[in-house]
């Protein structure tokens, strides 16, 4: 069965320049591995600074932040990723940031997948502000975490459906 990705960076580059001075801004990979999605995020921002957290992960759902590549200091951290389940990496990473001198720290996350000890660590955390799509409903702890703000991207599933419908592209959405 053939299979589309829908994006939802549209949405969140629109909330980030509403919502943020561009030149406070940087853009924070929160892994190696998330650099190409969160260079394309930075060059949508007018081509905004990019820092990277090299880290380490030992054992599955756990991970050590070791190090911030790029410059981090006085600046709001948006840091960009697909999916977020117990929080763990993220949480590492806020506190990595802030003891680097971020003055901010904003997660964009598609998938709020929020599972075990994700909403504790969230409250705990240096997180500043957990935004999220509304792709998976939260669940009742989220809903209450005053961190977390929902973004609806109901729109672009409406679209992509109407489109499928009609035997159109969704890649022409995405242009």
């Amino acid at each position: 069965m053939p299979a589309d990705n829908v994006y939802a960076t549209k949405f969140m580059v629109d909330d980030i320049k509403d919502n943020n001075d561009r030149n406070e801004v940087v853009v924070v990979s929160p892994d190696v591995g998330g650099v190409v999605r969160s260079r394309a995020l930075a060059k949508l921002l007018d081509d905004t600074d990019l820092a990277i957290i090299d880290k380490r992960r030992a054992v599955a759902n756990e991970s050590e932040v070791m190090n911030i590549i790029g410059e981090v200091e006085g600046k709001v951290c948006i840091v960009p990723d697909d999916i977020i389940d117990t929080a763990g990496t993220l949480c590492n990473a806020a506190k990595a940031l802030k003891d680097k001198g971020a003055k901010a720290v904003k997660a964009y996350i598609t998938h709020p997948v929020l599972s075990g000890p994700a909403i504790e660590r969230l409250n705990k955390s240096e997180i500043d502000e957990l935004i999220v799509t509304n792709s998976i409903p939260l669940n009742k702890d989220a809903k209450k975490c005053s961190k977390i703000r929902v973004i609806s991207i109901a729109n672009i599933i409406a679209e992509c459906i109407t489109r499928l419908s009609n035997e159109e592209s969704l890649s022409e959405m995405f242009l």
